[in-house]
């Protein structure tokens, strides 16, 4: 059975091609979005994980059913201050942070 290797475009590939290489002002602003996207895919599925609303999670960590609702949605971008309060006392969890050079 033959298949078409030759046609398949990785990842990586096609951001290269349509946003260009790592370190341009068009990729880094793909990039940017992408993390700001996955901080709100990991809090709602945290906060499904724990069983909770929007509304129960902003009102324990102190913010409003709104803010966390464009986290989630990536409409905004968390303070890391508002995140760390959403995710240690909203989630009952640990918020970590690394830098990679």
């Amino acid at each position: 059975m033959k298949t078409k290797s030759k046609n398949i475009t990785t990842l990586e590939q096609f951001k290269e091609k349509h946003y260009g290489k790592i370190g341009t002002p068009k990729r880094d602003e793909l990039e940017a979005g992408y993390e700001n996207f996955k901080i709100g895919a990991m809090i709602h599925e945290a906060r499904l994980q724990k069983g909770m609303t929007q509304e129960q999670l902003a009102e324990k960590a102190g913010t409003t059913k709104s803010y966390i609702s464009k986290i989630e949605n990536n409409v905004k971008e968390a303070r890391f201050s508002t995140l760390q309060k959403i995710v240690e006392i909203g989630l009952e969890g640990r918020l970590e942070l690394s830098i990679r050079l």
